[in-house]
């Protein structure tokens, strides 16, 4: 084994590529992906290994199983696989010119490969557990210690428009852009089943169409495609039909769902459990997809109280400020990333957002802070875990839009901090 090296990306797993000569004198390229903090459950990469050959035998492009293991002396579940010529990085794929017929191609290809992972019985795959969507949002937020009114909200919709079930499939579960390898003729593989469940198969389409997976891009499909030919793709290769409302419903728990992982996320790092810049930062992402929950749900944010006023330096400590440190070590990351390469650069990068990040809330947050604890005090609340314990008791369903735009404004001045850029241009 040779020139092994980490790639970008993968907040659950370490995924890196190498090179193995063979007895024969042959190179393989192959990709190793490997569990964060061996937390994995006791099984699941044997489970991800049965799923990627069934897959494989469903017509579904994926890579061919090398070798795994679990928990051994490495420490954590590890799986060898195939490494295909291709491109991940969504923003690339959605922007750049060469990817351009790829684009016009994905959307068919993306419902034929769907309406393939849905064909694979999951009976006949041992560890493919089914999982209730609203069986796990709040019971781990409560597990975290995180109180989130906005996913409290969220979880009240999803349980009042509940639609009738579909049959019970196997699940991708982060079925997206990311997730997919393109090629210059369009999808050449589905990568990272670590998610897979039994569900309905309206899971993976609202998967595919949250906001939160569409990277900047205009189409509601994953930024490069329309719902309707996703559709049409997926029922004429033998999916299901798939009523646009049901996809909707699957939309909006997808949003809360990924707030949910990203909190979870965050907190390997803030326990100790797998220390990373990476899961740190995506803690405050969390934001970014209650943005998206209210835009689903059509509230809008309340107008802005006025002008944030800054700080200015804080004299006792004299210069430099925190604020005027923070920008010196944010201009180091940023020269750290032109000499780096790969892995590397995308660290650097995470680093560097992580502390623009700090920056706008030594800035900013006591102003946001205020403007949220008065909106609060406006419906009668002393703080956050005073609201949450309304909204669950359902005592607050009556006054579900006066509470969900209060907590849209909220959610627009989290983002002005972790994410301005996520915000339209003429809110951010």
């Amino acid at each position: 084994m040779h020139d092994l090296r980490r790639l970008s990306g993968g907040a659950s797993r370490v995924t890196s590529a190498f090179e193995l000569d063979t007895d024969d004198g042959a190179t393989r390229a192959l990709i190793v992906q490997m569990d964060r903090g061996g937390t994995a459950p006791s099984g699941r990469v044997r489970t991800e290994e049965a799923l990627l050959r069934a897959a494989a035998g469903a017509g579904v492009p994926v890579p061919g199983v090398i070798a795994l293991g679990e928990r051994d002396e490495l420490g954590a579940s590890w799986l060898v696989v195939e490494r295909l010529e291709g491109e991940t990085i969504p923003r690339k794929i959605l922007r750049d010119d060469e990817w351009a017929a790829a684009r016009r191609a994905l959307t068919g290809q993306a419902g034929r490969a769907l309406a393939a992972i849905h064909t694979i019985d999951p009976a006949t795959i041992e560890g493919l557990a089914p999982a209730d969507p609203l069986g796990d949002p709040l019971p781990f937020l409560d597990a975290l210690g995180e109180v989130r009114p906005a996913l409290e909200l969220g979880v009240r919709w999803l349980a009042a428009h509940r639609p009738p079930g579909g049959p019970r499939v196997a699940v991708h579960g982060d079925y997206r852009l990311g997730n997919f390898l393109v090629g210059p003729d369009g999808l050449r593989g589905v990568l990272d089943w670590e998610l897979a469940h039994t569900g309905d198969p309206a899971e993976d389409i609202g998967w595919l169409c949250a906001p939160a997976w569409r990277f900047g891009g205009s189409g509601e499909v994953g930024g490069f495609g329309a719902l309707p030919d996703l559709l049409a793709a997926y029922g004429a290769a033998g999916g299901e039909a798939v009523t646009p409302a049901r996809v909707h419903w699957w939309q909006v728990y997808a949003t809360v769902k990924w707030a949910t992982i990203c909190a979870l996320q965050a907190s390997a790092h803030l326990s100790g459990a797998s220390r990373s810049v990476e899961l740190a930062a995506i803690g405050r992402r969390v934001c970014e997809s209650e943005w998206d929950l209210f835009g689903l749900l059509g509230t809008p944010p309340p107008a802005p109280t006025g002008p944030l006023a800054a700080d200015g330096p804080t004299a006792f400590f004299g210069r430099p400020t925190a604020a005027e440190l923070v920008e010196a070590v944010g201009e180091y990351l940023d020269d750290v990333m032109e000499r780096s390469e790969g892995g590397a650069r995308f660290v650097a990068r995470v680093a560097r957002n992580a502390l623009a990040i700090a920056e706008r809330e030594l800035r900013l947050g006591p102003a946001l802070a205020d403007a949220h604890a008065a909106r609060l005090a406006a419906l009668g609340f002393t703080g956050d875990a005073a609201l949450a314990a309304a909204l669950r008791s359902g005592e607050l369903d009556a006054e579900w839009e006066t509470i969900a735009r209060v907590l849209a404004g909220s959610a627009r001045d989290q983002l002005l901090v972790a994410n301005p850029s996520y915000l339209p241009a003429a809110i951010g």
